[in-house]
């Protein structure tokens, strides 16, 4: 009989094993449950916004971000190809830099 109180006392309770779960998991699970419920709130908010706004709003901010991209290469890696041709026609972060250290009598022989 005294056996079976020591497998009992011998075995870990889930409780055992939550408690020694880190606390940064707990605080990073709990961001992450309240961020769902925050991002589900406001698409509730979003579906009443009027559809036109709406869209302008999407593509205003969808096309700093492209242009963002293409400013600094930034691009996610499956849009490198496609921004490696668009990006001649746009200006990049160093390409004022380059063109103030040039001197100037160079740029009138060209």
């Amino acid at each position: 009989m005294a056996s079976n109180h020591l497998i009992f006392a011998a075995t870990t309770t889930a409780l055992d094993k939550l408690q020694k779960v880190p606390r940064e998991f707990w605080l990073k699970a709990g961001l992450a449950i309240a961020a769902v419920i925050i991002v589900f709130i406001i698409i509730q908010k979003v579906l009443k916004i009027n559809k036109f706004v709406l869209g302008g709003a999407i593509f205003i901010g969808g096309g700093l971000m492209w242009f963002n991209w293409i400013y600094h290469r930034t691009e996610p890696k499956f849009l490198t190809p496609l921004v490696d041709r668009i990006a001649p026609f746009f200006p990049s972060a160093g390409a004022y830099d380059a063109k103030q250290a040039q001197n100037p009598g160079d740029a009138k022989k060209k």
